[in-house]
């Protein structure tokens, strides 16, 4: 029994997935981040050009 905890202490392929679990979770969250200050940023610039245009 103490060779199967020894053995499971010593296997680290569960967190190589875990850590790439989470580099992968950090990049959806910058990327989402980004997309929103972008989307906001071309709103504001298409309402810009729209009142512009009709003025």
């Amino acid at each position: 029994m103490t060779k199967l905890f020894a053995r499971f202490a010593k296997d680290e392929s569960g967190a190589t997935a875990i850590e790439y679990g989470l580099i992968a979770a950090l990049i959806a969250v910058v990327c989402i981040a980004a997309m929103q200050l972008i989307g906001t940023n071309l709103n504001a610039k298409f309402e810009a050009i729209a009142a512009a245009l009709g003025a």
